[in-house]
């Protein structure tokens, strides 16, 4: 007889990234869906660890990642942030940043906690809080302009409430947080054993000239924190799957419990690399300009076509809507664009647990100007 197992997911199946992803190779379309840039890194940090590689650097590194790199990163968080961040207690360098927020959400959630998330949601949070047999809250972000109604956060904080996400900027919107935003977080949650997971993992993806507003800024919330981020995001390569968590030394000793029997460490050469390719500042503090150029391209040609732009200000992603054209759903739009036009989107449905869809495709911008002038051509035969 062949073994059964009762499913901890019964309700998730292949996420939208992989099925649109896949649907992209098959039909040979232009992959505007999926999040991760198609021109080439840094050649000066693919140096870097193939020399940290035949220097003999090929075994494992501590635990908690290799510690020059900590001490570069708490000197990073000190120069940007004025946030005082001890390397040795409060860093651990994980394997991605979805690894990172994982390991958070189960350090801290107990059976029947609720943590509060904002909907459109990066597809990773609700499951893992399902896994460890918590409950979402999921709050709608007001559309079209994907702001936080505090006064619902209000209504919806219990006395089980454990935990509340956020996410600047945001994926999939491209929405960023103001400083009032994070003043009404720290209200919120005074006085409360609430605790606060930060994904900041498009910190330095942010444009407009706004100014990103890191937990960091904030002592009270950061003292109530786990802040993630990923090297992926910030040096063009995501398929490296290097992150990092930052929080202070009583939730990161607790959160280090778990690492150690998950992971235990992380890929060692390129930890040695970046420890040395940090103290090049100019390689992220430039890195909102750059992406902004592409955004700006990319919106420029959108004009050309039916969509309306939901003006996106960071992360890799910009939002438009179709409902001036067309009554289709979201993904059955987006799975017609890519056979029929050979151009993969993502619909935004797919990030609310209730399928909400309002008429809305998400488009990566994080691609060669031939990339996008090519996707743009077939959207313009709409």
């Amino acid at each position: 007889m062949q073994p059964t197992i009762q499913s901890k997911l019964p309700n998730v199946g292949t996420t939208i990234f992989t099925v649109m992803s896949q649907l992209a190779v098959e039909h040979g379309a232009v992959n505007l869906g999926q999040g991760f840039p198609d021109f080439p890194m840094s050649e000066a940090l693919t140096g870097l660890v193939s020399k940290a590689m035949q220097d003999g650097n090929n075994q494992y590194v501590h635990m908690n990642g290799y510690p020059a790199l900590r001490v570069a990163l708490a000197e990073k968080a000190a120069a940007l942030y004025k946030s005082i961040i001890n390397a040795e207690t409060d860093i651990t360098i994980t394997p991605g940043g979805t690894y990172a927020i994982y390991t958070a959400l189960t350090t801290v959630l107990q059976p029947g906690d609720e943590v509060i998330v904002f909907e459109p949601a990066y597809d990773c949070y609700i499951p893992t809080i399902e896994l460890n047999g918590a409950v979402a809250v999921t709050i709608a972000l007001e559309y079209p302009n994907y702001s936080i109604p505090w006064d619902i956060v209000r209504s919806k904080i219990t006395k089980h409430t454990r935990m509340i996400m956020i996410n600047s900027p945001h994926n999939p919107t491209g929405a960023v947080l103001s400083e009032a935003d994070m003043k009404e977080l720290s209200a919120i949650v005074a006085d409360t054993n609430i605790i606060i997971l930060s994904d900041e993992v498009y910190e330095h993806l942010i444009f407009d000239g706004i100014e990103h507003q890191s937990i960091f800024k904030y002592p009270e919330l950061f003292n109530r924190s786990f802040v993630c981020f990923s090297f992926g995001k910030t040096y063009h390569c995501t398929g490296w799957k290097l992150g990092y968590c930052i929080a202070p030394a009583m939730l990161m000793k607790e959160f280090r419990k778990v690492h150690q029997f998950n992971c235990f460490t992380c890929d060692t050469p390129k930890q040695i690399a970046l420890a040395t390719y940090l103290s090049n500042q100019e390689a992220y503090l430039t890195l909102g300009s750059f992406m902004q150029q592409k955004r700006d391209f990319f919106r420029n040609l959108m004009k050309n076509t039916p969509f309306t732009c939901i003006p996106s200000h960071g992360s890799y992603f910009e939002c438009y809507s179709y409902a001036g054209f067309s009554n289709e759903t979201d993904k059955a739009l987006a799975i017609r664009l890519t056979k029929e036009y050979g151009i993969a989107t993502i619909p935004v449905s797919a990030f609310y647990q209730n399928g909400e869809d309002n008429k809305v495709l998400r488009f990566c911008f994080a691609k060669k100007e031939a990339t996008l002038e090519k996707a743009v051509l077939q959207l313009q035969k709409l």
